[in-house]
């Protein structure tokens, strides 16, 4: 059998299962999120808030964790409208006492623990010569070791009732290695494989794992990134990049996406079409997709004396963000709890 043949059979075995999978698909009843208790991880703001929001909407008892309390209050103010009264609690996500405490109190007040949605992250952005191994820590810490801290805390609940959702929010950061945030990468790609990790050992415990890879959203979470090097020209383009209406999706639109992901049990979803492209044509050509990011570095911000100082994208404004090219996550930084009511 020569190679050509090898190759037609390989694909005609790969669509077959796929066509199979799908129908099975169709007959796998969908998880209902009505009355089931969740909680979010970085849920006070962003796509954490309208996430929560959406599960509200659908009839869940919603709980949500952050650092910062002003932040959480106004959250729970907001998703009052939607639903029960939320449960509002402080936690820093990468200690782990803190995160136990959290699922403690979730089970006691709703009783149980049902999905788990791990959300909260942090970005670093800024070219490497700017970036310090505290970065890595520190971006390693909160979007995994904060995940595997929340994973932790809920397993035990959830394998004792043999059921439960877990929903990993990761980013087409954890497929392809993105220029000037590579500590984030880093950390996303360690979050993608513990997230496949988890799926496969836990399916037959009954908790089904979902993973969910975002390309650029409308979350204004920009806003409280971090920028170095050239602070002010890194944030106007990634801020700019950001609000492209047909290169990126909104918040609300993603989190549905993610909900019904879950619903229906995916391993695995890619959000927005461009981040679909992407992780295909850098599998299909290497060498190809690395040249063309080796290409667009030259275009990005280069370092700069005293680079490695860290603001936040709010101390980092100029001319061209805030500007009509970032009206869109700027109306997503108010919708979505970024900016503090006293700032405005």
């Amino acid at each position: 059998m020569d190679r050509w043949t090898k190759g037609l059979l390989t694909a005609g075995a790969i669509g077959i299962g796929a066509f199979l999978l799908s129908r099975l698909r169709r007959t796998t009843p969908q998880y209902d999120f009505n009355g089931k208790s969740v909680l979010i991880t970085g849920g006070s703001r962003g796509l954490g808030l309208v996430l929560a929001r959406k599960l509200a909407e659908k009839g869940a008892h919603v709980a949500v964790c952050a650092r910062d309390s002003d932040e959480l209050e106004r959250a729970g103010e907001d998703l009052v409208d939607k639903g029960d009264w939320p449960l509002a609690l402080p936690c820093d996500i990468t200690v782990p006492e803190q995160v136990r405490s959290v699922v403690q109190a979730v089970e006691a007040h709703f009783g149980r623990l049902d999905v788990l949605i791990n959300n909260a992250g942090i970005i670093q952005t800024g070219p490497l010569e700017a970036m310090t191994r505290q970065d890595f820590v520190d971006a390693l810490a909160v979007n995994f070791w904060g995940a595997y801290n929340a994973v932790e805390a809920a397993l035990p609940g959830m394998r004792q009732r043999g059921e439960g959702r877990i929903i990993n929010i990761t980013s087409i950061g954890g497929k392809i290695g993105i220029p000037h945030l590579v500590p984030y990468s880093v950390s996303k790609f360690a979050m993608v494989g513990f997230s496949q990790g988890l799926r496969a050992e836990l399916h037959r415990q009954g908790i089904v794992v979902t993973t969910i890879c975002p390309g650029l959203m409308r979350t204004g979470s920009p806003r409280n990134a971090t920028f170095k090097g050239q602070h002010r020209a890194e944030y106007a383009w990634f801020t700019i990049s950001d609000s492209l209406p047909f290169l990126t999706a909104s918040a609300e639109s993603a989190a549905e996406e993610i909900l019904n992901a879950s619903s229906r049990g995916d391993a695995e979803i890619i959000l927005t079409l461009p981040a679909k492209v992407a992780v295909k044509f850098q599998a299909l050509f290497p060498d190809l997709f690395a040249g063309l990011v080796e290409t667009t570095v030259a275009l990005l911000p280069g370092n700069v004396p005293g680079g490695q100082q860290a603001h936040l994208g709010k101390d980092s404004e100029s001319p061209a963000a805030p500007s009509v090219l970032t009206t869109l996550t700027e109306k997503a930084a108010r919708r979505n709890n970024e900016i503090d009511p006293a700032e405005r």
